[in-house]
Parts: structure tokens; C-alpha cells; sequence
């Protein structure tokens, strides 16, 4: 049997997290398009900085500012190779947050599918519905939930 599209994305996307470089958490992005990857990424330091790992988290007001998201990396890398997100679906590790999610509705990403309800903001959901952005959790074997 052959494994669902959406849980061959969350893998990948769970595979693209192994690269994460700041200690605190590991997470990955996919962007897809006709069922065809586009980009990736992975939360990590900006080109050419240190890294967490080597180096230690750079914290401010609880969160670690050295880092890229997941998600940004994944839409700037879009934009550097010159390849729309327009009509995308996005698979991330972990539910995004505010910034990405502003990112995601601007890009034009219209499916967003996480594979873990990680510190969920309840302005960025109402963000997601405003904009028509399909919200999915995707467990196991498939069973993606809204």
C-alpha cells in the first residue's frame, strides 16, 4: 500500500527538521504545489551567523532571536529562486507561529497542514480563517483533522 500524500509531506517535512540547528526545537517546512515539492526549510541561523548548537540559543523575552523559522525559510527560499507559493500547501512540523502565519497568508499559501498543535495562537487561527487558509492536523497513516 502506498503510503498518503499527506503523511509522505509530513515525513518529508519531519525529515527537513533533522537540519534544525537551534537546540530549543526542531522544525521543518515543506511547501508543495500539484503534489510537486517546491522548497524547504528548516528553523536555523541566518546564512553566514553561528549556530545554537554551537554556540548557544540567543533568548530574548523567551524566545530565541538567532533563529530563522521553518517556514520563512521555506517561502525566502522560494523567493530567491524566483518560484511562486501562490496556491501552495504547506506541511510543517509544528503549528505555526503569529510571524510565519502572517508570512504564510501573504505568500498566498491557501492549506496549511501541521503534524503537531505546538503553542497554537488563537489571533493566528482567526488570522488562517480570515484569509480562507485551510488549517489540518495530520497524525498517522492520513487522518488529517481540522
Amino acid at each position: 500500500m502506498r503510503k498518503p500524500w499527506d503523511d509522505y509531506f509530513m515525513d518529508m517535512a519531519r525529515m527537513v527538521a533533522t537540519r534544525a540547528t537551534c537546540d530549543r526545537k526542531q522544525v521543518g517546512a515543506v511547501i508543495v504545489r500539484d503534489r510537486r515539492t517546491i522548497a524547504s526549510g528548516y528553523n536555523g541561523s541566518v546564512s553566514g551567523d553561528v549556530h545554537c548548537e554551537d554556540h548557544g540559543c540567543k533568548v530574548v523575552d523567551g524566545h530565541c532571536i538567532r533563529t530563522v523559522h521553518a517556514e520563512s525559510n521555506a517561502i525566502l527560499q522560494c523567493a530567491k529562486f524566483g518560484v511562486s507559493t501562490d496556491g501552495a500547501t504547506l506541511y510543517v512540523t509544528h503549528f505555526p507561529c503569529l510571524q510565519c502565519t502572517k508570512q504564510i497568508i501573504q505568500a498566498g499559501i491557501n492549506q496549511v497542514l501541521y503534524g503537531e498543535a505546538y503553542q497554537v495562537d488563537d489571533y493566528a487561527v482567526e488570522l488562517f480563517g480570515q484569509a480562507g487558509v485551510a488549517l489540518a492536523l495530520v497524525e498517522q497513516m492520513g487522518d488529517a483533522r481540522v
